[in-house]
C-alpha cells in the first residue's frame, strides 16, 4: 500500500492511498470489456443489420478507413471522454472506486486528461502495457508515464476515515443554506477547502484563511459575504456544500 501525500498550493499536506497495480489492471480490464461490447454491437448493427459493407466495398481505401474510424472513435477516445465527464474516472475506475487527481491538490483538468490519454500510446498500447506496469511499480507514487507528465496520480477512494477527515459536516435538521452557488465546487475542492480550513484555524494562520476566503468568493461567485469573519464564512460554505450535495 503506497501512501500518497498531496501538497496543496496552501502548503497543506493531504494523505491519500494510491491505487494498487491490481486495482488499476482490473479497472483497465473492465473498461476493455466495455469497449469490446461496444465494438460487437456496432459491428452487428452496421454490417449485419444495415449491411453497410456493401456500400463500403465500392469506396476507396481512405474512405473506408474514415468510416470505420468514425464508428470506433468512442473506443479510441474512451478514457479521455469518461475521465473528463466522470471527474477523473472511467466506468472501470468507478467500479473499483479509484480516481485520477492532481498531485498539487487541484482537480485534474481536460488538459491533464488529454496528456494522460496521449501517453497511453507509450504506456499501454506499446508492448501490451509493460511500460506502464514497470513505471507504476518503480514510481514512488504509483504513476505511469502519462501521470508523471500530467502531474497526476490515481488514488483509492475506499479509505476508512471518520467524519473529521471527510467533506461531511454535521448539519441540524432545520439548517438553511446561504450560498446556492457552492454547487460549483467538486468533492475534491470541498475536501481541500476543509483540510486547509481545519489546519489554518487550528494554527491561527490568518493569512491562509484570508486567501481561502478570497478564492472562494471568486470561484463561488459570491457578491456579498454575509458573515463577519473568515472562519464563519468558510464554515458556512462547507455546510452549504454538504446541504446541497446531500439533498441532490
Amino acid at each position: 500500500m503506497v501512501e500518497l501525500q498531496i501538497n496543496t498550493t496552501q502548503n497543506v499536506n493531504i494523505n491519500f492511498t494510491a491505487a494498487s497495480v491490481g486495482e488499476r489492471i482490473l479497472a483497465y480490464a473492465i473498461d476493455w470489456i466495455i469497449k469490446i461490447a461496444y465494438g460487437i454491437v456496432v459491428y452487428q448493427l452496421l454490417f449485419n443489420l444495415f449491411e453497410i459493407d456493401d456500400m463500403i466495398r465500392d469506396m476507396d481505401t481512405w474512405s473506408q478507413i474514415a468510416i470505420i474510424l468514425m464508428f470506433y472513435l468512442p473506443v479510441i477516445l474512451y478514457s479521455l471522454i469518461f475521465e473528463t465527464l466522470l471527474d477523473g474516472q472511467t466506468p472501470g475506475k468507478r467500479i473499483l472506486k479509484i480516481k485520477v487527481v492532481k498531485i498539487d491538490g487541484y482537480q485534474a483538468s481536460l488538459a491533464d486528461f488529454l496528456i494522460r490519454w496521449f501517453f497511453r500510446i507509450v504506456d499501454i498500447n506499446m508492448m501490451t502495457g509493460v511500460v506502464a506496469l514497470i513505471a507504476i511499480i518503480t514510481s514512488n507514487k504509483n504513476q505511469r508515464l502519462g501521470d508523471m507528465t500530467a502531474g497526476t496520480s490515481v488514488i483509492a477512494l475506499k479509505n476508512k476515515v471518520n467524519i473529521s477527515h471527510t467533506i461531511l459536516e454535521n448539519l441540524k435538521q432545520d439548517y438553511k443554506p446561504t450560498y446556492p452557488n457552492v454547487i460549483k465546487l467538486s468533492d475534491n475542492d470541498a475536501r481541500i477547502i476543509k483540510d486547509t480550513f481545519t489546519t489554518a484555524r487550528a494554527s491561527k494562520d490568518y493569512q491562509t484563511l484570508i486567501k481561502l476566503r478570497k478564492k472562494l468568493i471568486e470561484v463561488v461567485e459570491i457578491k456579498e459575504m454575509k458573515q463577519k469573519t473568515d472562519i464563519e464564512f468558510i464554515d458556512v460554505i462547507l455546510k452549504d456544500y454538504n446541504y446541497y450535495t446531500q439533498n441532490m
